[in-house]
Protein backbone atom coordinates (compact mmCIF):
# COMPACT_ATOMS: atom_id res chain seq x y z
CA UNK A 1 0.00 0.00 0.00
CA UNK A 2 1.63 3.33 -0.58
CA UNK A 3 2.36 6.00 1.83
CA UNK A 4 -0.10 9.04 1.56
CA UNK A 5 1.61 12.88 1.95
CA UNK A 6 -0.69 15.77 2.73
CA UNK A 7 0.14 18.19 -0.24
CA UNK A 8 0.24 17.70 -4.07
CA UNK A 9 2.27 18.85 -6.54
CA UNK A 10 2.35 23.00 -7.32
CA UNK A 11 0.36 23.74 -3.52
CA UNK A 12 1.86 26.79 -1.63
CA UNK A 13 3.62 25.18 1.53
CA UNK A 14 5.24 27.20 4.41
CA UNK A 15 8.07 25.19 6.34
CA UNK A 16 7.14 24.76 9.89
CA UNK A 17 10.69 23.41 11.34
CA UNK A 18 14.61 23.56 10.51
CA UNK A 19 16.60 25.74 9.05
CA UNK A 20 13.92 26.92 6.56
CA UNK A 21 10.86 27.79 9.32
CA UNK A 22 9.21 29.95 8.11
CA UNK A 23 9.80 30.24 4.27
CA UNK A 24 6.70 29.70 1.67
CA UNK A 25 7.24 27.85 -1.40
CA UNK A 26 5.88 25.86 -4.08
CA UNK A 27 6.19 22.26 -3.86
CA UNK A 28 7.95 21.13 -6.90
CA UNK A 29 7.88 17.21 -6.81
CA UNK A 30 6.04 14.72 -4.07
CA UNK A 31 7.93 10.98 -3.09
CA UNK A 32 5.20 9.65 -1.53
CA UNK A 33 7.81 6.31 -0.51
CA UNK A 34 9.94 8.07 1.42
CA UNK A 35 7.49 10.62 2.63
CA UNK A 36 9.68 13.50 1.51
CA UNK A 37 8.95 16.79 -0.69
CA UNK A 38 10.92 19.34 -2.51
CA UNK A 39 10.08 22.44 -2.24
CA UNK A 40 11.16 25.79 -4.36
CA UNK A 41 13.83 27.81 -2.50
CA UNK A 42 13.93 25.47 0.57
CA UNK A 43 17.12 23.52 1.61
CA UNK A 44 19.23 24.60 -1.50
CA UNK A 45 22.28 22.27 -1.80
CA UNK A 46 25.29 23.07 -3.87
CA UNK A 47 26.31 20.10 -6.00
CA UNK A 48 29.47 20.00 -8.05
CA UNK A 49 29.48 18.85 -11.47
CA UNK A 50 31.88 17.63 -14.08
CA UNK A 51 30.80 19.32 -17.89
CA UNK A 52 28.46 17.25 -19.38
CA UNK A 53 26.20 17.91 -22.62
CA UNK A 54 23.88 19.56 -20.93
CA UNK A 55 25.53 21.95 -18.69
CA UNK A 56 28.69 22.44 -20.76
CA UNK A 57 30.73 24.86 -18.42
CA UNK A 58 30.00 22.38 -15.79
CA UNK A 59 31.06 24.19 -12.00
CA UNK A 60 28.55 24.41 -8.84
CA UNK A 61 24.61 24.44 -9.39
CA UNK A 62 22.14 24.74 -6.70
CA UNK A 63 19.31 22.78 -6.03
CA UNK A 64 16.64 22.27 -3.94
CA UNK A 65 16.79 19.04 -1.42
CA UNK A 66 13.81 16.91 -0.30
CA UNK A 67 12.84 17.78 3.11
CA UNK A 68 10.49 15.55 5.59
CA UNK A 69 6.69 15.60 4.46
CA UNK A 70 5.69 16.43 8.25
CA UNK A 71 8.00 19.87 8.25
CA UNK A 72 5.48 21.42 5.44
CA UNK A 73 1.80 22.62 6.58
CA UNK A 74 -0.71 24.58 3.48
CA UNK A 75 -0.72 28.08 3.60
CA UNK A 76 -3.74 29.44 2.94
CA UNK A 77 -3.92 32.77 1.28
CA UNK A 78 -6.99 33.88 3.06
CA UNK A 79 -5.92 33.30 6.17
CA UNK A 80 -2.25 34.15 5.93
CA UNK A 81 -1.40 31.46 8.14
CA UNK A 82 -0.37 27.49 7.78
CA UNK A 83 -3.32 25.71 8.23
CA UNK A 84 -4.31 21.96 8.19
CA UNK A 85 -7.00 20.96 5.94
CA UNK A 86 -9.79 19.13 5.91
CA UNK A 87 -11.87 16.71 3.39
CA UNK A 88 -15.34 18.07 1.91
CA UNK A 89 -17.51 15.67 0.56
CA UNK A 90 -19.72 17.26 -2.61
CA UNK A 91 -23.04 16.77 -3.56
CA UNK A 92 -22.04 13.84 -6.71
CA UNK A 93 -19.80 12.29 -3.73
CA UNK A 94 -15.84 13.49 -5.00
CA UNK A 95 -13.52 15.37 -2.16
CA UNK A 96 -12.04 19.18 -2.02
CA UNK A 97 -9.81 20.14 0.58
CA UNK A 98 -10.79 22.94 2.03
CA UNK A 99 -9.15 25.34 4.97
CA UNK A 100 -9.67 24.04 8.27
CA UNK A 101 -10.11 27.69 10.20
CA UNK A 102 -11.88 29.71 7.16
CA UNK A 103 -13.26 26.86 4.75
CA UNK A 104 -11.29 28.55 1.63
CA UNK A 105 -11.20 25.81 -0.99
CA UNK A 106 -7.62 24.53 -1.97
CA UNK A 107 -7.05 23.89 -5.96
Amino acid sequence: MANKVHVKKGDIVMVISGKDAGTKGKVLSVMPKEKRVIVEKVNVIKRHTKPTKDIPQGGIIEKPAPIASSNVMMYCSKCKAPVRIKKQQLSDGSYIRVCSKCGDKFN
